[in-house]
């Protein structure tokens, strides 16, 4: 049985539409090529050579998604791995983007892999060409459709469509192409929502939020478990009945093929990866703090490294 039938027996369809785009090579290398020509990475350097190619045989390409925890993640593995003697480039790309990187051998390590629901299309997709950990590292994720707690009138996703004038008829999102994202689309199927979902970025998202309800206003957008946002503002899932975006969600990781030869130790660690909620959402807050006082987010992972070592050193064999 495949690791994708084992993490999500049921769905496969859609893939064949969704991704038809990346199943053409030369859109793909197209696709990667300007990404990593063009993208700025958060707290890390970037590299236009594959990882397969780079020089520095202690040299790692890891993705990184302009997701707060994503932020949080990649800052706390680089200065982790750079104390170890690794120098690590973040790569800023997006989730469908560092999917073809790593099947052509330009990222090494992609650490945000959410299943059996949210990612599923992508390891559907990939699951010959990168290696998805059986491994999880956070085992207690949630993903839906959130409103302001002041919404009362409004408690399940089948309410949406009775008040699509209060919230002009849109699900404000983030990231295009986003397994999230994706499952939004198939949730407004489902439920057959007259709704538009609109794309940008997760700060956007969140301002957009952030604003309505410092004016009180109808909002709804795509959230999830671990997320800072949740202890900052009044917040509740609309209820799913049809269980479109699934119950608890695992977060896992993946890497290139090989990569397990090339960084046995490395991979281990990764195996060895793992949080819960208090320390997830401890490191978000010192990554968020680090941003707020002008400085890297860098600054916050290392932060948040030394105040758990204990922690640390379990998942380097110490």
């Amino acid at each position: 049985m495949s690791f994708y039938q084992r993490t999500h027996p049921k769905k496969t369809k859609r893939r064949d539409t969704i991704f038809n785009f990346q199943k053409q090579p030369i859109n793909i290398l197209i696709i990667t090529a300007i990404s990593i020509l063009l993208l700025s990475a958060c707290g890390g350097n970037t590299s236009n050579e594959s990882a397969a190619e780079d020089d520095n045989p202690n040299s790692l390409d890891m993705g990184q998604i302009s997701w707060e925890e994503n932020i949080a993640i990649t800052n706390m593995w680089k200065f982790i791995l750079e104390e170890e003697g690794y120098e690590v480039n973040l790569h800023l790309l997006d989730i469908g983007t560092q999917m073809a990187a790593l099947e052509n051998d330009e990222l090494d390590i992609s650490p945000e892999i959410w299943l059996p629901v949210q990612d599923a299309e992508y390891v559907a997709q990939y699951e010959d060409a990168i290696n998805f950990s059986e491994e999880t590292w956070y085992d207690n994720a949630k993903v839906g459709l959130v409103v302001p707690a002041y919404m009362d009138y409004l408690d399940s996703i089948e309410d949406l469509n009775a008040n699509k004038e209060s919230l002009n008829g849109e699900i404000t999102g983030f990231d295009a192409g986003a397994g999230t994202m994706l499952v939004v689309e198939e949730a407004m199927e489902a439920y057959e929502l007259d709704y538009e979902l609109t794309a940008s970025s997760e700060p956007a998202m969140l301002t957009a939020l952030q604003q309505a309800i410092t004016n009180e206003e109808d909002i709804v957008v795509p959230l999830w478990n671990p997320h800072r946002v949740f202890s900052e503002m009044d917040l509740k899932y609309l209820d799913d009945p049809q269980n479109i975006f699934g119950e608890a969600e695992k977060i896992h990781h993946a890497t290139r093929q090989n990569f397990h030869e090339d960084y046995p130790e490395v991979d281990q660690w990764l195996k060895n990866w793992k949080m819960d909620d208090e320390q997830i959402g401890e490191l978000m807050s010192y990554v968020s703090e680090a941003e707020n006082e002008g400085k890297e987010a860098l600054e916050g992972a290392e932060k948040w490294v030394n105040d758990n070592r204990n922690l640390v050193n379990q998942w380097l064999e110490k």
